[in-house]
């Protein structure tokens, strides 16, 4: 499963357009992974520059 420490994430929306199947939103300023879209493709992994998303 991929997740964002949202405690981490500083909003920076890096990963959003990466997203091939669009399931990551900003909610509150912090990016929020719609699980049930997620393919788990982990394109977003590496995007985030303050490495807040993980895979479990």
């Amino acid at each position: 499963m991929v997740r964002v420490e949202k405690e981490e994430c500083i909003g920076c929306e890096t990963c959003v357009p990466v997203c091939p199947v669009n399931a990551i939103s900003m909610v509150d300023g912090v990016a929020v992974i719609d699980q049930g879209t997620c393919t788990q493709c982990e394109a977003c992994v590496g995007t985030c520059p303050v490495e807040a998303i993980k895979v479990e």
